[in-house]
């Protein structure tokens, strides 16, 4: 793996404010494995039963891992837009820490095929999505 702070830092300075609202930021870059990590801090705001985040942030989270990996990987895209998304959830997951991995699983011009994981502060795996966009080229 190479160093790719400089994607990283570029990637956290332009952020949409929606992963600025989740607390995200890109921590990670696999470009050789289409690997996009990056950690979200969810407060108790964005939960429903106490502590329990809402099922559609979860899948923002994912969403937004996957659709990183792609703009790492091919930097032309211009928008990522979700055809299809499937969210598994696996465990509660509680407001805190999360580390989520996004991975392409295959890149084509128009499309792109992928899979995340989410995991909480403690390590445990508590959802994992796949998705198919359709990118936009500049």
């Amino acid at each position: 793996m190479t160093d790719n702070s400089a994607v990283i830092d570029g990637m956290n300075a332009h952020r949409p404010a929606v992963i600025h609202t989740l607390g995200g930021e890109v921590i990670a870059l696999d470009l050789e494995a289409g690997l996009c990590t990056m950690q979200f801090q969810i407060d108790e705001s964005l939960c429903h039963s106490g502590n329990v985040v809402q099922g559609g942030i979860i899948t923002a989270m994912l969403d937004a891992a996957m659709s990183h990996a792609v703009f790492c990987q091919a930097p032309d895209v211009r928008s990522v837009a979700t055809l299809e998304i499937k969210t598994s959830f696996l465990a509660p997951s509680l407001a805190g820490r999360f580390v989520c991995t996004g991975r392409i699983r295959k890149l084509a011009y128009k499309l792109a095929f992928m899979d995340g994981e989410l995991f909480g502060d403690d390590g445990n795996l508590t959802a994992t999505a796949t998705t198919t966009a359709k990118l936009q080229r500049k």
